[in-house]
């Protein structure tokens, strides 16, 4: 059975679709490839390859292309049968969790602290999913900074696990005269930051000059168009040799020079000035998305404390080899992916999972890397050495998500595939034939040529596209709605089923007070009373009852004594009386619970709220229960979806209890407990269905399945990651937004076809009419540029977005 391996490399200057299409169109080439995959937002390449491919050669083609390569890491060889679709996450992957579900009744205690509170930064963004089954762990932060130490450095480290680690060797990184450079740093200190604006200077001096001197104006215009033009058509030419003849370089070199030719010089320095500044801000994007990606790994600490014997040394996370025993401390961020072995305390796991409420854990509990450690030390041993932790996998899984996603060619680009060469062989033809078959004047038919080559020119074509898909961005910019480029325009209008996430996304994303329990108390003293068990807590719970208490005009009176009780719940002395608040199931140890009490509370988790009773003396005098309440508009902005023949599902990492109560409520499809690369997953099972899907979502869990989506939407207020994996953006965090972003890609479309039959349309009458001697060079020359004022026009219609 013959062997295939793959190898990875980062690409450097690599910013724009239109970049990974010439990668990948000169590389194919080579022998012994079978696949190439090119991610733009990673700023990778992966190669499948047979063992004797020449990988130097490949390297050397990519650099003369005036990109920069570092091969990483080889990854492990491959069976030519194996599964071409995921061979990079079967290398990678390592270890899969399994993913949270119903969460065992016996751990739901409420289990709260001395109220020394201390708000701890928990230096990380989150999906915020609840695990909402019938009371819930409810550890606060406390004070605990005189814990921290070295290990506490929470700065973060770039893993070289997830980065790959890069041979000693590399190519040298010559641009060779290409205009590419680094998408990393500052845009203003790149190559193509420097030309775009050398070509701006020079435009602004050109307009400057011809408006002193007009008779330099033609001259001081076509200087100006010179200095963004040369490096322009080099690319144009560099890729013609690799393959690509007819790029978009090619075709905007095509069109100013067929500008000059009817000395519209003008007018082609600024085509070309425009046409930089549209690469330059895709590579600002790709540098910030790429940035993004990598940041996911200051999630897990520099160091940790690990243990030897008796012994206790701080070392580099990245050397914990498996099996390795390491101390968590109360606040720390755990540094590895293991299994506790000694201490219990309630972990936030949002990092991770999405669960925003933290989760008691106890010895033989799983625990991952990058989560926070709340209230007790933990000993951990490693499951995984740090190139395989789960924020590793994360890093990996977007990377790849992005990498298997084909290189999104511009139409325009495609299109002039078979345009720009039609146009001039038929210019040649006109002018060859009839002077030699029919014995036609060679003047007046080269004359007639001259002005199909201007009919031809390509520039009413080239803005039409883009002046739609401006105006588009623009308009949804003002309404909140931002899209990551044409290519995110064009597909959002073609979304066949829509993927959201519950917590933050459907839902508000912290919990509510629900409903107040009166067991013969009014239920405004039940709420003064555990308002003043609370007060001074940072916990998502005990601030949604405080908040509550302020929304009815209750001031929580001052406790005494007031203590934890390790895994139980909280108590204090009010008035000479004890107070308890605490889950159900540590209620009940304490006192027998009614029927009807326990069928009530049943009741409030089969809606997904959590249930939290209150004690007096050891009497159950009443409970409140809340939950995570979905958004005003979720509800209409499903509807909305599925007006427009959109399928809609849940994916949340929450418990199937709570989830499947507000998918309940909303008539939203429901999957449950699911970890990201689950959700990742599931997104690619719809789409091997056939299906365009989008993805939405707000937390670092979302990354992998918003990057795998056809379209990957963030909601206002998500993580930074969501929002840079992410293909677009909904500021205002309305559910409606989504089907707003659908119907404004499917104007915008519907205005791209106008512009292209606008455009094509009058070339072709008045190709016709120069062909048969009506028109001429002047009207042909009107008729490009009436077609550039057309199109323009026509988009410009897109401003006006209706609400």
């Amino acid at each position: 059975m013959d062997q295939w391996m793959q190898t990875r490399f980062r690409v450097g200057g690599m910013d724009c679709a239109s970049c990974a299409a010439k990668i990948d169109t000169a590389v194919r080439r080579h022998a012994g490839v079978q696949d190439v995959r090119v991610s733009v937002t990673s700023g990778t390449m992966t190669l499948s390859h047979d063992p004797e491919a020449d990988l130097p050669a490949i390297e050397k083609q990519v650099t003369r292309l005036g990109y920069r390569t570092e091969r990483l890491a080889p990854l492990q060889a491959r069976t030519a049968t194996a599964d071409a679709a995921t061979p990079v996450a079967a290398c990678c992957a390592g270890h899969a969790h399994p993913p949270h579900g119903e969460d065992d009744p016996a751990h739901h205690v409420h289990d709260h602290h001395d109220h020394k509170h201390h708000a701890h930064d928990h230096d990380h963004d989150h999906d915020h999913d609840h695990d909402q089954d019938g009371g819930h762990d409810h550890p606060h932060d406390h004070d605990h900074a005189e814990n921290h130490g070295p290990g506490q450095d929470h700065a973060g480290h770039a893993h070289a696990a997830a980065r790959g680690e890069e041979v000693a060797s590399a190519l040298p990184t010559g641009l060779h005269g290409h205009d590419h450079g680094p998408s990393d740093g500052p845009w203003w200190k790149s190559a193509k930051g420097r030309l775009t604006v050398a070509s701006g200077a020079a435009l602004a001096l050109a307009y400057a000059l011809g408006h002193a001197v007009p008779a330099l104006g033609p001259a001081a215009f076509l200087l100006a168009m010179a200095v963004g033009l040369v490096p322009i058509a080099r690319r144009a030419v560099l890729a013609a040799m690799a393959g690509t003849p007819f790029s978009i370089e090619m075709l905007m070199t095509i069109a100013a020079l067929g500008a000059i030719l009817i000395q519209a010089t003008e007018e082609a320095a600024a085509v070309v000035f425009l046409f930089l500044v549209g690469e330059l801000l895709e590579g600002v994007a790709a540098g910030r998305a790429r940035a993004s990606i990598q940041s996911l790994t200051t999630l897990v600490p520099k160091t940790a404390l690990r243990l030897d014997g008796d012994r206790m040394e701080e070392v580099p996370a990245e050397t914990l080899g498996v099996d390795a025993l390491i101390l968590a401390r109360p606040g720390d961020r755990i540094a590895a992916d293991g299994v506790i072995v000694a201490g219990e305390s309630a972990v936030n796991e949002a990092p991770v999972t999405g669960e925003s409420v933290p989760v008691t854990k106890r010895v033989d509990d799983t625990v991952f890397a990058g989560t926070i450690n709340g209230d007790g030390a933990l000993t951990i041993r490693v499951t995984s050495a740090a190139e395989d932790n789960t924020i590793a996998r994360v890093v990996r899984l977007v990377e790849e998500a992005q990498e298997s996603k084909a290189p999104t060619e511009r139409f325009i680009d495609r299109f002039s595939r078979y345009y720009t060469p039609g146009v001039v062989a038929l210019a040649a033809l006109v002018a060859v034939l009839p002077p030699l078959v029919l014995g036609a004047g060679w003047g007046e038919w080269f004359y007639k040529a001259l002005a199909i080559l201007l009919i031809g020119c390509p520039c009413a074509l080239v803005i039409s596209t883009p002046a739609a898909i401006a105006a588009a961005l623009s308009a949804g910019a003002r309404r909140g709605l931002l899209l990551k480029g044409g290519a995110v325009l064009e597909q959002a209008g073609k979304l066949q089923l829509v993927a959201l996430d519950k917590t933050g996304t459907l839902t508000r994303g912290k919990p509510e007070v629900t409903d107040i329990l009166a067991f013969g108390r009014e239920p405004a003293e039940v709420l003064r009373l555990a308002s003043a068990l609370e007060a001074g807590s940072s916990h998502p719970l005990a601030l949604a009852i405080l908040e509550r208490a302020k929304a009815d005009g209750i001031v929580p009176p001052a406790v005494t004594d007031a203590r934890a009780l390790g895994g139980k719940g909280v108590a204090a002395t009010l008035e000479g009386q004890a107070l308890y608040l605490g889950s159900p199931a540590s209620v009940g140890a304490q006192t027998p619970l009614a029927a009807d009490v326990t069928e009530r509370i049943a009741a409030l988790n089969d809606a997904g709220k959590t249930v939290s009773l209150l004690l007096i003396d050891g009497q159950l005098v009443g409970g409140l229960a809340l939950r995570d309440e979905p958004r005003e508009d979720a509800k209409a902005g499903l509807e909305a979806l599925k007006a427009l023949d959109v399928r809609t599902v849940m994916l949340t990492g929450d418990n199937a209890r709570t989830a499947s109560a507000i998918g309940r409520a909303l008539g939203i499809e429901v999957h449950a407990g699911l970890m990201p690369e689950d959700k990742q997953r599931i997104v690619g099972d719809f789409q091997r269905q056939g299906l365009v899907v989008g993805k939405v979502g707000d937390g670092i869990n979302d990354a992998p399945a918003l990057a795998a989506a056809d379209i990957g939407i963030a909601m206002g207020g998500g993580t930074d990651v969501a929002l840079e994996t992410a293909d677009a953006a909904i500021l205002h965090g309305r559910v409606s937004d989504v089907a707003r972003i659908i119907r404004l890609s499917r104007r915008t479309l519907g205005n791209i076809h106008q512009n292209i039959t606008i455009a094509l349309g009058l070339k072709l009458v008045f190709l016709v009419t120069t062909v048969a001697g009506i028109t001429g060079l002047w009207p042909a020359i009107l008729a490009d540029t009436g077609a550039t004022v057309l199109v323009t026009m026509n988009a410009l219609r897109l401003l006006r977005l209706p609400d």
